[in-house]
């Protein structure tokens, strides 16, 4: 087995009441951070992490060989995201070519190679490597990670100080529990590891699931198909756009989006701001959830009119029960003569076709599973804390994580879009933006103080998800209805969302609550050792500005949540 290079873990601490002749926050050791996945999260990770810290090692491990993720993986005919494009990026960072209002997998990929490109992100990142384990040492304080060179098929080792889980969510697909699956013998596709070179044209094609991915692949495949059976097991909402319907944008959208940077700008936040305003919908029997459900049963109904679907594909549970996904041509791709749906469970598979639970058989060439992820949030790797027992084992009966982010007895340990933080609430990306600057800030009390390693309390997390548990029974997300949401179970605890509007998450962990972390400084030392000399940062930096604090105006930010009144108390004047 190989090594990567490896740091011993030396700060600058001294003993006791022992003086350093450095200034204050001065920083002696080099910090080592290995991050699971180049996905959006950590793209943005790595773009973050350089932009705020000087003295690092970033390492990023990617198994697949681009970046990207999801939007590497997820490739099938259709492919998409339901959130219009325009606020489908950074904040700090629009995109004004996209060619359409809801933009392609192939499109939302190259915005974030672009990115990687653009800001000089490739260095951190070693493709084609799979993360094998990780193991907290703690006699060290740092984590031993164990990777595999997916070319080569060498075992590698590295140490860090930091370890982040950004491998996502719906990243570990998986085939369907279906009897007979593998008896199948014509070709078989998942939606997540699609095959290009598998030709559908004048096939009959099984396409069995509608979840989003099931619902995008339908009407891309329609038209080429001889014959296509649907199999749903479960009713789902078909919502309306969030914006205006599917529409290319023409080279006059484009160059107007590009020349006024306002004007685009306005867009974007009023996408953003109908999106922010629908939170009310997920509350039990309220307005917004009534009218919703009133105006997307319309919508299905206008679309699938007289067919008799319209009464077996409109659910009984609310509007985002399940994720309600737009599904542009989806209803009406139902009703075209080559589409036979199926509704309920498939019984088994056989080597030629698909049984339903009626005893029905459909013979089929090709069998496509859109059937999506392992949805339980346990690590696909084994990860061993404190304790040295496994995440997964941890999270065998109960997934319990602390605001998405963490976990106890995991010490120096991120995760981005862990359990319940607001993945169906609202955009995603700028949830994304403000998990990673939580864990700047962590970061840099821990760099700053020389802190040897900080753990969640057990405590602060158990608590948490105890009202997270109260506060979920008065959703919609708690009613009758199989979601991922609530890891592919009917009336399990909603593990994958957060208790409140994103809105409400990012103002929740724009800041650090330290109280609820655990701190170990290294052995030895004084905790206020980083007090250093005496002297400021400021005063030993050259060409430091020794006077910051003076300015002709208070710009000083205001706390919304303590100063509601719109004006400030008059200036006096100066005599």
């Amino acid at each position: 087995m190989t090594a990567f290079p490896v740091r011993s873990f030396n700060g600058s601490c001294k003993p006791n009441n022992k003086v350093n002749d450095d200034p204050i926050y001065q920083v002696h050791r080099r910090l080592k951070v290995v991050v699971v996945g180049a996905g959006a999260s950590g793209l943005l990770l790595a773009y973050k992490l350089q932009r705020h810290f000087d003295n690092i090692d970033i390492t990023i491990f990617e198994k697949n060989a681009a970046v990207s993720g999801t939007w590497v993986e997820n490739r099938y005919p259709g492919c998409g995201c339901d959130t219009p494009a325009h606020c489908y990026t950074w904040s700090f960072e629009p995109k004004t070519d996209w060619s359409a209002n809801y933009a392609s997998s192939s499109e939302i990929r190259q915005y974030f190679t672009d990115f990687c490109t653009r800001h000089a992100l490739q260095k951190y990142i070693k493709l084609e490597h799979r993360v094998l384990s990780a193991e907290w040492l703690q006699e060290d304080a740092q984590w031993r990670v164990t990777v595999e060179d997916l070319v080569t098929k060498a075992q590698l080792q590295t140490v860090a100080h930091i370890f982040i889980n950004a491998a996502g969510i719906l990243n570990n697909w998986k085939w369907p529990d279906i009897p007979g699956l593998h008896l199948f013998k014509g070709k078989m596709l998942h939606s997540a590891a699609w095959d290009d070179a598998v030709d559908l044209q004048g096939k009959t094609v099984g396409l069995i699931g509608n979840g989003s991915s099931g619902i995008q692949i339908l009407p891309a495949i329609q038209s080429k198909v001889q014959k296509l059976f649907h199999f749903v097991r479960q009713p789902t909402w078909i919502a309306p756009p969030i914006g205006e319907e599917y529409r290319e944008h023409t080279r006059e959208d484009i160059m107007t989006f590009a020349s006024d940077p306002k004007h685009h700008l306005e867009m974007r936040r009023d996408l953003e701001t109908r999106m922010n305003v629908i939170f009310e919908t997920f509350r039990q029997g309220s307005q917004m959830q009534n009218s919703s459900r009133e105006h997307t049963q319309t919508s299905m109904l206008e679309k699938l009119g007289k067919h008799e679907l319209s009464n077996r594909l409109i659910p009984d549970f609310p509007v985002g029960c399940r994720r309600p996904t737009p599904g542009t041509g989806y209803l009406e791709s139902l009703l075209k003569d080559n589409v036979h749906t199926v509704v309920g469970q498939v019984e088994r598979i056989i080597e030629d076709g698909v049984v339903a639970e009626d005893g029905t058989t459909y013979p089929v060439d090709v069998l496509v599973c859109a059937t999506g992820f392992d949805t339980t949030y346990r690590p696909r790797f084994p990860i061993l804390g404190r304790t040295g027992r496994s995440l997964s084992d941890a999270w065998k009966n109960e997934i319990q994580g602390y605001l998405g982010i963490a976990v106890p007895d995991y010490p120096n340990y991120f995760m981005l879009l862990g359990p319940n933080c607001p993945v169906g609430n609202g955009p995603v990306l700028i949830a994304i933006e403000h998990q990673v600057s939580y864990i700047i800030q962590m970061l840099s009390k821990f760099q700053k103080e020389n802190i040897r390693s900080f753990d969640v309390k057990a405590d602060a997390t158990e608590s948490f998800n105890l009202w997270k548990d109260g506060y979920m029974e008065h959703t919609i997300w708690k009613q009758d209805c199989r979601s991922w949401y609530k890891a592919g179970s009917k009336t399990g605890k909603v593990v994958a969302l957060w208790p409140g509007s994103t809105l409400h998450y990012l103002e929740t962990i724009k800041t650090p609550r330290y109280e609820e972390w655990e701190w170990e400084y290294q052995r030895g030392c004084n905790r206020w050792a980083f007090l250093g000399n005496g002297h400021s940062t400021a005063e030993k930096r050259p060409g430091g500005d020794v006077a910051w604090y003076i300015r002709s105006d208070d710009d000083s930010p205001i706390d919304p949540c303590l100063k509601t009144s719109q004006g400030l108390p008059e200036k006096g004047v100066l005599k």
